[in-house]
Formats: structure tokens, C-alpha cells, sequence
């Protein structure tokens, strides 16, 4: 691995140094006697310059060869270059091409497809500039998550992909089994777990075991949902980060939520200004602004009952008529936070029946200690709560809910031995990707988005 990555040449000076370097054409043109081609390799939006002309040994044999998409392998002196946009380029002494790409079957011939097109070919499509530019968005927000929690002491904690529970209590999950279909009512006695089991629709309920143990921990790992929408918005695979904290009230869990955002956003702008400034040139022209604006802004708290009556006052043709007891829709939380607050909002306290079962109930006995991190343009972007340590509340909220408690005995043991006031939330991983960088369709943040009818690529 010391060959240099396109990304670091880059910065190089043209002093014909002697380098070798790996990649992908993505454009060529030809002149009399010389080609120009565009490398890249993935490191950088950028490509490298390589220059290639007839005093190369066998030029014309080699050059119909260095067709679009082709791999090669090229040697030769880094000089000044004397073309715009690019301070050096590559003089080729030597060229392998590692593997061909014809011209007649290669799709990605055009320098413009459009999103629709690449779905279709979701294997080649991390070549394009913008799929190159998200995956490095992802990474790096990945990374920033990692940092976030661990300069903070938390733990890392992996929870289970196969349950047994409903965490939301949607009932929308995919069924894991071992069984025949098709052969009448199934037996689950017989399964290969004795029981029903699902894909997780959550890690909380399993981190809340750890947090209640080592106090601060997270997971961030795969969640699925088997919801029929067919929408730019959902996804039946995709990635959740869910924090859990001991001894933490939901006052504190918001003061973790605004910081958390606050990092990831400074982080991304910071480690991928390249990307970053292509989003926002080619994307959306305020995405920077917009990330900006919040890393700036004082996220404003209200309460459920505020919200709602801000909304009424609002005088709004709303597609979703509001009154106490609704859940917010998009137009509603997008109106708090563009037209009444200008800012991001934190709503808290929601009616009990239109939230999770494990929230905290609130004195009143009506509502739940919940919380919706609002954002403008996109809406709801976190939510989350303090989590209910009262068993006897517990067990009849879940009782409530419909759900069998004999699938929830662990959980409630938490509030048997040693119960402590504890909060979470969570954070839908390709929904901050889509805000990040202005991508309007949530199948284009994801490598390999898994949705309704569509399992291949």
C-alpha cells in the first residue's frame, strides 16, 4: 500500500518526480498525436491528468484500448501541466491496462445520467461523481458518529439484527424463519428459535440493557422495516444510530442530541470540503448554508401543546387539519421550524397514545416525556425520550399497546433490579446523509438501497 492515492498526488508538485498510480478513465480526449486522460481512483473528486502521446512506445496499439471505464495502471513523470483546471499531470512512460471496459457495452458512456437511470445499475454507479462524493460523505460521517461517542466515554455496543420484540410496537417486521411456507398454520414450537422471530425494527430496547450496566453506551448498525411505501423517504434497510444514557433525564438527552448534530455537521464540512462544495454547486445551492445556519443556531424547546398551538394560530392551509392528540407531519414540523422559529426546534411531551409504549409518563397521566429534534427543510430528524424506570407503568403501558409482556420479562427486569432514570434516541442515518448533501431521494445515500419490489441492486 505506498503507492500514492490520486487524492494526495494531487497536492504534489509538477517536479517530474517518478510515480506509479492506479484508477479507473473516466474521460479522454484525443488531439492529433496525444490523448488526455482522466484517472480517478476514488480518493478525491478530482482526477488526475494523464498525457499520453506518439513518442509513447506502441501508441497506437494501446490507445483504442483506453476506452471509458477501463483500468490501468500508469508510470511515468509528474510535470507542470499546461492546461487549465489542474496544476500537474501525469507524463506516461508506461501503461498496463489491468482490465477493459468495451465501448459498446459500458453504460456509463455519458458524462450526465440521471439518478433513476443509476439505480438500475446501482454496481457501477459509485464510478459517477456523485455516488463517488456521497460514499465519502458516508464515511466520514461515520467516523464523526465514532468520534462523537467515543471522546464522550460511551461504548460501543452491538445489539441484535434477530429479536424476538417489537420495539415500536408497528408491528411492521420481517419474519425470520427456518419453516416450509406455504404448509398451513406454522408451528413456531418447531422453529429453528422455538418462537416467532423478526429482523430488528431497533437496537434501543437491547442498549437500554447496557446502559443500565455501564451507563453510557451506543449501537450503530442495521434496522428494517417492512412498511409498503414506496416513497423518496423510506427505506426497509437501513442504518440507526441509537444512543443510551443512565442516570440521564430527557432535558439532558436533549443537550446530548443538539451537540451530537452540532459535531457531525462541523465534522462533514470540515473533512470533505471537496464533496461538500460539489453538493452545493451541484445539488443544492444552500446545503452548506443550511448546515451552517445550524451548527450557528440555539435550538429552540417547546412543548407538544405550544407546538400545536402555533399551528393553530398559523392560519395555514395544511394538507393535515391540526388539533390536540395529532402526530406532526412533515408540513407541520417544517412550518415550526421555517416560518414560525427559523431555527431547529425541539418539541416535548406528546400525547401517550401516539408514542412508544417505554416512554416516561408524565404526571399529568396524558402525555409522555418524548422528544422530536425538528430541523428546517427536513423536519423531524431525531426522536427520542426519557425512558420509563416505573415497572408497574411499564407493564401496563405494554399491556396497553397490545404486545404479549411475555416477550418483554427482560426489559421489565430492568426496573426490577436496581432501575435507574435513563434516556435515548434515534437517528436515522440515511435521512442525515439526504440533509447533509441535498440528495433529494433517500435510495441514492444508501450503497445498495433495499425497498419496495426491489432486491437485486
Amino acid at each position: 500500500m505506498d503507492k500514492p492515492v490520486i487524492k494526495d498526488i494531487l497536492e504534489m508538485k509538477g517536479d517530474s518526480r517518478e510515480i506509479d498510480v492506479d484508477g479507473w478513465v473516466r474521460t479522454r480526449r484525443d488531439s492529433k498525436g496525444v490523448s488526455f486522460l482522466e484517472v480517478n481512483d476514488g480518493s478525491s473528486l478530482r482526477n488526475l491528468q494523464v498525457v499520453l502521446d506518439d513518442t509513447f512506445p506502441g501508441f497506437n496499439e494501446i490507445n483504442p484500448r483506453l476506452t471509458l471505464g477501463s483500468s490501468i495502471t500508469v508510470k511515468g513523470n509528474l510535470i507542470p501541466s499546461q492546461g487549465q483546471g489542474q496544476n500537474i499531470e501525469l507524463k506516461a512512460s508506461s501503461i498496463d491496462i489491468q482490465g477493459v471496459a468495451p465501448v459498446d457495452d459500458y453504460p456509463l458512456q455519458k458524462k450526465r445520467h440521471s439518478f433513476e437511470f443509476l439505480r438500475e445499475i446501482a454496481h457501477l454507479r459509485p464510478r459517477t461523481n456523485t455516488f463517488g462524493a456521497v460514499a465519502r460523505i458516508r464515511n466520514s460521517m461515520s467516523m464523526a458518529i465514532h468520534s462523537y461517542f467515543q471522546e464522550r466515554g460511551f461504548l460501543y455496543v452491538h445489539t441484535p439484527i434477530i429479536t424476538g420484540s417489537d420495539c415500536e410496537g408497528a408491528g411492521e417486521m420481517f419474519q425470520v424463519t427456518t419453516l416450509p411456507f406455504g404448509k398451513g398454520e406454522a408451528d413456531y414450537s418447531e422453529d429453528f428459535f422455538g418462537k416467532r422471530a423478526f429482523l430488528t425494527v431497533s437496537g434501543q430496547l437491547e442498549a437500554e440493557t447496557y446502559a443500565t450496566a455501564l451507563k453510557n453506551v451506543y449501537t450503530f448498525g442495521p434496522t428494517f422495516r417492512s412498511e409498503n411505501s414506496n416513497t423518496s423517504r423510506h427505506l426497509a434497510e437501513f442504518w440507526m444510530i441509537e444512543p443510551e444514557m443512565a442516570f440521564c433525564d430527557i432535558n439532558m438527552n436533549m443537550d446530548i442530541a443538539e451537540e451530537f448534530i452540532k459535531y457531525i455537521f462541523e465534522y462533514v464540512l470540515k473533512k470533505c470540503p471537496e464533496d461538500m462544495d460539489f453538493f452545493n454547486s451541484r445539488i443544492d445551492k444552500n446545503t452548506i448554508k443550511n448546515l451552517e445556519l445550524i451548527i450557528k443556531s440555539s435550538f429552540h424547546r417547546i412543548t407538544y401543546d405550544e407546538a400545536i398551538e402555533h399551528l393553530e394560530k398559523a392560519g395555514a392551509d395544511f394538507e393535515f387539519p391540526v388539533k390536540w392528540g395529532v402526530d406532526l407531519q412533515s408540513e407541520h414540523e417544517k412550518y415550526l421550524t421555517e416560518k414560525i422559529y427559523n431555527a431547529p426546534v425541539i418539541v416535548i411531551n406528546y400525547p401517550k397514545e401516539i408514542k412508544s409504549f417505554y416512554m416516561k409518563l408524565n404526571d399529568d397521566d396524558k402525555t409522555v416525556r418524548a422528544m422530536d429534534v425538528l430541523v428546517p427543510r427536513l423536519g423531524e430528524i431525531i426522536g427520542g425520550s426519557e425512558r420509563e424506570p416505573d415497572y408497574d407503568k411499564l407493564e401496563r403501558r405494554i399491556r396497553e399497546a397490545g404486545l404479549n409482556i411475555d416477550d418483554y420479562w427482560w426489559y421489565l427486569d430492568l426496573r426490577r433490579f436496581g432501575t435507574v432514570p435513563h434516556s435515548g434516541f434515534g437517528l436515522g442515518f440515511e435521512r442525515l446523509i439526504q440533509f447533509v448533501t441535498g440528495m433529494q431521494n433517500i435510495r441514492d445515500v444508501i450503497p445498495f438501497p433495499r425497498t419496495v419490489k426491489s432486491l437485486d441492486f
